[in-house]
Order: C-alpha cells, then sequence, then structure tokens
C-alpha cells in the first residue's frame, strides 16, 4: 500500500505526510490507510483495520494529529496539531502502542483474539 500512495496522484494525498511517515521505520512497517483525507494506521493488512494507532488530518496548512474516534466517545481526541508533516509522523510515533510491531496479515478481529480460525 505504500508504494501505491507514494506513487499516486490522487488529490487527497498528501505526499509530504506520506514521504515523512515512510521514512520513519516504525511506521513503514505499519499498513497505511486514507479515510476522509486522513492518514491512518494499521496493525494488520485487512479490514476491519485496528485503530490503536494515532490519526493524521491535513488542514489548513497544519496538521491535527488525533486518536481514532473509537478512543472518545465525544470524536477523535487531539493529540496536538502541527505545522509540518515531519513533527505530526513525530508525534505519531511517540504514541504508538506497546510493542507496536509490523502489520500483520488478518484484521483487527484476529488481532483481538488470536485463538480464532
Amino acid at each position: 500500500m505504500w508504494a501505491t500512495y507514494r506513487q499516486t496522484a490522487a488529490s487527497h494525498v498528501d505526499h509530504d505526510l506520506i514521504e515523512a511517515a515512510y521514512a520513519q521505520p516504525q511506521l513503514r512497517a505499519l499498513y497505511p490507510f486514507h479515510s476522509h483525507r486522513s492518514l491512518n494506521f494499521s496493525r494488520c493488512t485487512g479490514f476491519p483495520y485496528t485503530h490503536d494507532v494515532p490519526v493524521v488530518t491535513p488542514t489548513d496548512g497544519t496538521y491535527r494529529v488525533t486518536w481514532w474516534k473509537t478512543r472518545s466517545p465525544q470524536g477523535p481526541a487531539d493529540i496536538g496539531e502541527v505545522d509540518n508533516p515531519r513533527d505530526a509522523v513525530a508525534l505519531v510515533i511517540a504514541h504508538l502502542p506497546p510493542e507496536c510491531g509490523p502489520a500483520v496479515a488478518g484484521t483487527a478481529d484476529d488481532l483481538a483474539n488470536p485463538d480464532s480460525p
């Protein structure tokens, strides 16, 4: 998926953000996906994805880093807003879940229930 995002001409993809995230091994090992202009990262490659990694949303020249909406009943919980993609990526890395390793084949349901067939 990284190759797709790095090569796309789609206007909803912030290429500076993609490259800043891709440059970091901790994020490059995760599965990237876009939703409503936001860059998300998952610990699995199949849908439904995990939502325990912060999300980056480019907004009017800044980058808003939040927890996915399921972490807060009021909607996305802010982590911070910064002026450039490199700082946004640093915020994501600083808030990775413990032992956040490379994305694995499967879905979030599979990760939640490792004994499922």
